[in-house]
């Protein structure tokens, strides 16, 4: 088949006196963002080009359609698909959601207390119908305080831009207009009389939170608060002791908070602390006390805790730790619940209000886990609470937990229809030294029949960005290709919090290198170690581990067989240039800011992944990507492929697929998830000749 081809038009770009070729700019339109949302303002050649990617795509995995189709039925069969969550007690009903066997979305139950009758509020495949898309996003669902409205948000493009529905549940009918162009989350007042939202700008940026009269038809919303900042966006949400609603306002790296009482009848937002560059805080009300998670002079963060927030006077609660990260604080009336991470592990403490005194919540005897907890419902003068885990051999197990008498009862398991056996499987946690000598985690996993010969392919996944951590969850569609003899590694690398803030400045910024070196290093302990071999690696991320996945294959693709980049943040110059886009003002304390800042350009220059394709041979590569994309534009990945088509010197599959019909995340729907997933698990079966 024709390989697809990709018009050039020269065009020589500029700054801080370098001067480079850009030969594809011109796909990426002024109103690009206009595109996102209404597909037929795209350039017709741009379509043109995108559709014969999808063309070429799919006749060089036609022979794995029947794999596909194995693999669908083998992940679906792992999936219990007639499932229920566990209740959550309001005052007057038991809420709790339920998925069905033939729907792709979820159902949304309730039943007052003491009755048998059960109520349905929601059911997403019925909704889908009504509203007739091929994309159908839920951002957000709420049950008002009186539990008398339902109030939901839905994206119907992939855009991201959610527009809020507020409905009687009795009546089932529409009782306010709605509001387009949200953020799509969405808190009901008190008193039931208001909503609160954030409306996004020209830019998809919130930056702004109204207050909606339920029941009003107009366009006479109040504007309660706004964000001067375009880095900043905003947020809203009530108290954990429902006493007051406090505004967030923050990019990756810095944050400002405000508060009003729930009894003001006119709002007046009252700042707490002042931003100061590179200081996170987040303040929460309980038992007549202020709690304030920080970083301030605390790495790692810490909690402080003060009487007033109009008299501050904020005194250690929680000291910090070296390089262990103090997170937040869960109440109960008589319990505070935290967390802390250290060396990619989570751990829960307790402490009891009343005699202080903490202690660390142990409910498995496994090494590698991730914990969780939640509460049962609205009541907080309880000593139960939901406590759960998961690793990545054992699925997800929820116990009722008894803080008083450290009593549990396992209320919920994770059903493997098909069956699973967590002892066919050995998980492994080790840390390898990156070129700095850095100690970094990396988490191993393989069926226990799977040699450790350098026989065995072996998929590397990474991220390292924003300070997001990859946890050691269970993840039953994994299975598909560790039980196939593939073993799945996940690299715990900087640019995440695995191990505290020091981790995440280690790779950001002028340190975003390491982020690259860490995961080259973790690919050349693997295959040192004989868990792989060189040549035998299929390295995986998204996003942001696009931008990894683009860096590595420029810098050592012969560590590779293949490579599969999701929504790929490719080509991160153009981007982090142009200062209209929804991120990139947000996020220059993440990756620079290259327009004004000389050092920043030269550093994000030399690392692009589409400035620095060469004249060289690559693995395999599958990307991905969706037209309606706010986060990632469509035109990087389509770029980076036609570029790469024009350099690469070798004979291996470079496929694009663009999703014409989705966001970010993928297209919507249960069974359009696990097929994208299919996609990319017969890819690297056809490459590893294990079809």
């Amino acid at each position: 088949m024709k390989v697809p081809y990709l018009k050039k038009k020269p065009e020589i770009k500029s700054c801080h006196n370098v001067q480079w070729e850009d030969n594809y700019s011109w796909i990426h339109q002024e109103n690009i963002l206009e595109v996102l949302r209404d597909k037929k303002k795209l350039l017709p050649e741009v379509k043109k080009y995108l559709d014969e990617e999808n063309l070429f795509a799919d006749y060089h995995l036609k022979d794995t359609k029947n794999l596909q189709k194995i693999l669908f039925n083998e992940i679906k069969g792992r999936i219990k698909l007639d499932d229920e969550s566990l209740p959550y007690k309001d005052h007057a009903y038991e809420y709790w959601t339920k998925t069905t066997t033939t729907g792709n979305y979820f159902v949304k139950l309730r039943k007052k207390i003491g009755s048998n009758e059960i109520e349905e509020i929601w059911n997403g495949d019925k909704e889908k119908e009504i509203h007739q898309t091929d994309y159908f996003g839920v951002g957000d669902l709420e049950v008002s305080n009186n539990d008398k409205y339902l109030g939901y948000s839905l994206d119907l493009k992939g855009s991201e831009y959610f527009t809020i529905y507020i409905r009687d549940i009795t009546t089932k009918k529409i009782i306010s207009k709605e509001i387009p162009e949200t953020s799509g989350n969405i808190t009901f007042s008190l008193d039931d009389k208001y909503i609160f939202y954030s409306k996004l700008d020209k830019n998809h940026r919130a930056r702004k939170i109204y207050r909606h009269k339920i029941g009003s038809f107009t366009d006479s919303d109040e504007l309660i608060f706004e964000e001067k900042s375009e880095a900043f966006t905003v947020s809203i949400a009530i108290s954990s002791d429902e006493k007051f609603y406090f505004i967030y306002s923050s990019d990756h790296n810095t944050s400002e908070q405000y508060y009003f009482s729930v009894n003001e009848q006119k709002p007046s937002p009252k700042l707490i602390i002042k931003r100061e560059k590179g200081i996170i805080y987040s303040v929460s009300s309980w038992g007549e006390k202020f709690y304030n998670h920080t970083n301030k002079n605390a790495e790692d963060f810490k909690i402080e805790i003060s009487e007033s927030l109009e008299n501050q006077n904020w005194k250690v609660f929680i000291p910090p730790k070296e390089e262990v990260l103090i997170g937040g604080c869960t109440f109960l009336k008589n319990w505070i619940i935290r967390s802390e991470t250290s060396d990619a592990l989570d751990k829960l403490f307790v402490r009891n209000i009343k005699t202080n005194e903490e202690e660390e919540l142990k409910f498995t005897d496994e090494n590698v886990f991730v914990p969780g907890v939640s509460l049962i419902g609205k009541d907080r003068d309880t000593n139960d609470i939901y406590l759960g885990y998961s690793s990545p051999k054992t699925p997800s197990r929820v116990y009722k937990y008894n803080l008083m008498n450290k009593t549990k009862q396992l209320v919920k398991e994770q059903k493997i229809p098909s069956g699973h056996n967590k002892d066919d499987y050995i998980v492994e946690r080790i840390e390898f030294k990156s070129h700095d000598g850095r100690l970094v985690p990396l988490t191993i996993t393989r069926h226990k029949k799977t040699k450790v010969d350098g026989a065995a392919n072996l998929l590397l996944y990474g991220y390292g960005s924003y300070g997001s951590s990859m946890s050691p969850s269970f993840s039953s569609t994994r299975l598909s290709l560790i039980n196939r003899d593939i073993i799945w590694a996940t690299a715990h690398i900087r640019g995440g919090m695995e191990k505290g803030m020091k981790w995440w400045k280690e790779g950001k910024l002028t340190n975003k290198k390491n982020t690259f070196e860490d995961y080259i290093c973790a690919a050349k302990y693997l295959i040192k170690n004989n868990y792989t071999s060189k040549g035998k690696i299929i390295g995986m991320g998204g996003s942001a581990g696009g931008l990894l996945m683009g860096a590595v294959a420029n810098q050592s693709p012969e560590l590779f067989l293949g490579i599969i980049m999701a929504v790929p943040f490719v080509d991160s110059l153009t981007t982090n240039l142009d200062h209209s886009l929804p991120l990139t003002v947000g996020e220059f304390d993440e990756f620079g800011n290259a327009k004004d800042n000389e050092e920043h350009f030269n550093y994000i220059y030399s690392y692009a992944p589409y400035n620095n394709i060469k004249k060289m041979d690559y693995p395999h590569i599958l990307i991905t990507t969706s037209l309606s994309d706010n986060r990632v534009l469509f035109d990087e990945p389509a770029k980076f492929t036609a570029k790469l088509r024009d350099y690469k010197t070798d004979n291996n599959l470079l496929l694009l697929k663009t999703e014409m019909n989705a966001g970010h995340g993928g297209k919507s729907g249960r069974d359009s998830a696990i097929e994208e997933v299919a996609i990319d698990y017969s890819f690297i079966l056809k490459i590893s000749n294990k079809m």
